[in-house]
């Protein structure tokens, strides 16, 4: 019965045990160790098993049954040989398998990476992107929207935080065919574009795992080409924050086309803040605090005193510096004619990092 039972286990696998009875009988015969080149065929047939994608755990069966059914007759093999012998042979099995399995992990891997990358920067021809992007659960020909995430730290593939994220969104959602990746240090969720609740509980979930990091969300596209647009108008909108120091945890590029459409005539814009701002440095200590003043005086809504706690000045102190700003440059910001001007003035001179650098 036993013997029957080996015979069934055998059944299918024969050619991934070529070879193993004629070692069993020859190691544990002189209770020798199996020779280089016979550890070597091991590894080779656990390979070829690992790509045919055979389980190694049906194969270890296999490899059990037929010491059982080869078990050596001759009365030098011991228990203890026969018992080693089996254990190295399927050890290098083992081995083999496992090494072509991780060779797979990281060809997978890489055609991953290179899929994103094509993605992300609108490499590659867009018939074949598509087709690529089925396999990971994305129809290109819909429309798409990408969030970003950024933290304190460059994340990267298999990262802790990125796998938080991600069996949060499984846990919610379940497979809605979304991409959640990492690129250049930050992390990268692809979804479909009538499906913001997703991106939106990505950018709460990326917020948490990064510990207080921004997120930049760029309008829905269709098409491959509509990823790439979608993905650098997050980008533009993590950038825009760092330059106009916005500390919302969620930026939205529908939020802030206004800043791209101030920008598009970067010399006109730095003509604004030139013959705005430009009087401010005459004043001490330079322009910088002035200009620090009409930002948070803007920034407040223009109320003095909220301005004044955000700069730790008294309002009185905080008023000085108002009258000062219009003294110099002849505009008065609590006038609503002059402050559209000096507003938008401010809005460049933060765009272009001015007094720090020229115009």
């Amino acid at each position: 019965m036993a013997g029957r039972d080996a015979s069934e286990r055998l059944v299918g696998y024969e050619a991934y045990l070529e070879g193993y009875a004629g070692i069993l009988a020859d190691a544990s015969a002189t209770g020798r160790r199996l020779s280089r080149e016979e550890l070597a065929s091991r590894r080779a047939l656990g390979e070829q098993a690992a790509d045919a994608g055979v389980g190694l755990r049906a194969l270890v069966g296999a490899h059990m049954a037929a010491t059982r059914a080869h078990w050596p007759t001759t009365t030098a093999a011991s228990a203890d040989d026969v018992l080693s012998a089996a254990a190295q042979a399927l050890d290098a099995f083992a081995e083999g398998f496992e090494r072509a399995q991780r060779h797979a992990v990281r060809q997978e891997e890489a055609a991953r990476r290179e899929f994103i990358d094509d993605l992300l920067y609108g490499r590659s021809d867009l018939g074949r992107l598509a087709q690529r992007a089925e396999r990971y659960g994305l129809r290109l020909s819909y429309e798409h929207a990408v969030a970003v995430a950024r933290g304190t730290a460059a994340y990267e593939e298999g990262d802790l935080v990125l796998r938080e994220v991600e069996r949060a969104l499984i846990g919610r959602f379940g497979d809605r065919s979304v991409l959640l990746t990492t690129k250049d240090g930050r992390l990268v969720c692809v979804a479909p574009g009538d499906q913001e609740d997703v991106l939106a509980y990505f950018a709460k979930q990326a917020f948490a795992a990064t510990g207080g990091g921004q997120v930049g969300i760029g309008r829905p596209h269709a098409g491959p080409a509509g990823v790439v647009q979608s993905y650098e108008e997050a980008l533009n909108a993590l950038d825009l924050s760092e330059r106009l120091e916005l500390d919302d945890p969620v930026l939205r590029a529908a939020d802030l086309l206004v800043y791209p459409v101030l920008t598009r005539d970067r010399q006109a814009m730095a003509d604004l803040v030139e013959s705005a701002l430009g009087p401010l440095r005459q004043a001490r200590g330079g322009a910088q605090p002035l200009l620090d003043t009409l930002t948070a005086y803007f920034d407040s809504g223009c109320v003095s005193a909220e301005a004044a706690r955000r700069l730790s000045l008294s309002v009185r102190a905080f008023t000085y510096r108002l009258e000062r700003i219009h003294k110099l440059t002849g505009a008065d910001p609590s006038d609503p004619v002059h402050r559209y001007a000096l507003q938008t003035a401010v809005i460049g001179a933060r765009l272009l990092d001015w007094p720090t650098k020229p115009l």
